[in-house]
């Protein structure tokens, strides 16, 4: 079995602290960001359009593998809980999934917004947002 991830692109960001980036992309301090696909994946943009809500996979790579109980929300007046139980970036496989709608797209550079991750964050996957949640994504859109 083979679970080797590789990055099909990198963030680029205007967040470079991960202790004062925002939690969630609904947050406030959550910008427009650009994400670089490697030249090998620009294939896999294909039916992608601007305007498009997506979830992006990333890799928390600036987070504590080994940590497998946090204060929610980094709250330390709340009790401590599994890390299953959070969204925290602290995590066995530091995983994140962020909603983020294409503004842009030039090739193989892609400019999503809203995103909360920081710069240099790699990009492990991106798809489609589930078509049975139009309801949330009507809502996204009058968010705007």
């Amino acid at each position: 079995m083979d679970l080797t991830i590789h990055p099909v692109g990198w963030i680029s960001s205007s967040i470079t602290d991960r202790n004062t980036a925002p939690k969630m992309e609904d947050e406030d301090g959550a910008v427009r960001a650009v994400i670089d696909i490697e030249p090998e994946y620009e294939a896999g943009l294909d039916g992608l359009s601007e305007g498009d809500w997506v979830e992006l996979f990333t890799w928390f790579h600036e987070s504590n593998r080994k940590t497998l109980k946090v204060h929610p929300r980094g709250k330390e007046d709340k009790p401590q809980r599994g890390v299953f139980s959070t969204r925290s970036p602290f995590r066995p496989n530091p995983v994140g999934l962020h909603r983020v709608r294409v503004m842009r797209i030039e090739g193989t550079r892609l400019e999503v917004e809203p995103l909360e991750a920081i710069d240099g964050t790699p990009v492990m996957d991106i798809k489609p947002f589930p078509k049975k949640w139009k309801g949330k994504l009507a809502e996204l859109n009058e968010k705007e």
